[in-house]
């Protein structure tokens, strides 16, 4: 009798410590592996989904917390602090163009009720859907027009996050979930890219964003590797001067690391800045006057030239690349640069392997830049 009693014991605890060890693992839940993304993190628990975004100016803070629940479930009690929001999402107020364009890669242009800054918004569907009146213009993504957002009743309002912006004003005071879409800041291309995932999942479309990725990732090593085949290239300066000042990507931008993946020699990839560095013109002549090819964007209604660029500042005829006639320049308003290039940096890694390595043959027609005659 003692020994089964000790049995029955031994046997009790055995399953109360496996209970707790199983319950631990559900509140844990399951966390999806980012391969690329450093600033996401989402983990599955049991009628809800945890993702958290890392302050990329606070080491160790979190910007914000999302906890996606499904739309006609129940909330799950206890859930952790954040903030909710109603899976799939079904109407949006999206205050960037490159978010109009995933949504819309995605399938989902009609999600979309609310847009800031139109006038920079390039996507014929938006534009068609705001001249039907199907999408609301709220003015300027730095002041909208609160009421107007409040009109089309959005399940969330997208929109970018920057370092010291002291908060959003009265859109914090309308009960509408802010979407802090803060992939910008990550180091890498791909990692930036991988952020559809989670932008996926407010959608219901997580298969197809990771669908997506994958194809974007596949393309994006596919060309670093040809780029690494072809050996050293072109050593390469990239953007121009704004006013008195040349922002160059820093060599930890993501624009700093597509061109070395590119396997261009690029002046700054030593830098540590993962953001653009303000330097004067003498700055840059020191170090990149021989450079053997020059990339910047502009915008405008037409087309630049060597004459244009002499015109606009005259020191850029000092540089070799001009002189060679080496410049490749982008139009922002006459491409989808900005529309598509963060969600497809494989499209922007080949125009950049051509241009860094010419003899390289078979791959797509420029894409975003020309050449400057």
């Amino acid at each position: 009798m003692l020994f089964r009693a000790i049995l029955f014991l031994l046997t009790a605890m055995m399953l109360f410590s496996c209970g707790r060890q199983m319950s631990g693992m559900q509140e844990n839940g399951d966390t999806l592996q980012m391969k690329y993304a450093t600033l996401l993190t989402v983990v599955r628990h049991d009628g809800y989904t945890e993702v958290s975004i890392r302050n990329p100016w606070k080491e160790g803070k979190t910007l914000h917390t999302y906890l996606l629940v499904p739309r006609h479930a129940e909330i799950p009690e206890g859930l952790p602090h954040g903030t909710v929001i109603r899976t799939p999402i079904e109407r949006a107020a999206v205050f960037t163009t490159v978010h109009c364009a995933l949504l819309t890669e995605l399938g989902h242009a009609d999600d979309i009720k609310a847009v800031a800054d139109f006038k920079y918004i390039k996507i014929p569907a938006i534009r068609e859907a705001a001249a039907q009146g199907r999408i609301a213009d709220c003015g300027s993504g730095m002041s909208p027009v609160v009421e107007k957002i409040i009109d089309v009743k959005p399940d969330i309002i997208m929109l970018s996050p920057f370092e010291n912006s002291g908060g959003y004003g009265k859109l914090e005071d309308i009960n509408i979930p802010l979407v802090e879409c803060a992939e910008y800041m990550e180091t890498s291309p791909l990692g930036r890219a991988e952020w559809m995932k989670f932008y996926g999942m407010l959608l219901d479309e997580g298969q197809k964003a990771d669908s997506l990725f994958n194809i974007v990732d596949h393309n994006y090593q596919s060309l670093k590797r040809l780029a690494l085949q072809a050996g050293e290239g072109r050593s390469l300066l990239i953007d121009r001067m704004v006013g008195s000042v040349w922002y160059v990507p820093g060599g930890r931008s993501t624009i700093g690391q597509m061109a070395q993946d590119a396997g261009a020699r690029y002046p700054w990839a030593a830098d540590e800045h993962s953001g653009s560095l303000p330097l004067t013109f003498e700055t840059v002549l020191e170090r990149a006057a021989n450079a053997d090819v020059w990339m910047f964007r502009y915008s405008s209604d037409r087309q630049t030239s060597r004459k244009q660029l002499l015109s606009d500042y005259h020191g850029y005829s000092q540089l070799k690349a001009f002189c060679d006639g080496e410049v490749y320049a982008c139009n922002v308003e006459q491409t989808l640069f900005y529309e598509e290039t963060p969600f497809r940096p494989d499209f922007l890694l080949s125009d950049f392997i051509q241009v860094v390595h010419p003899g390289i043959k078979g791959l797509p027609a420029l894409r975003y830049y020309k050449k400057t005659e």
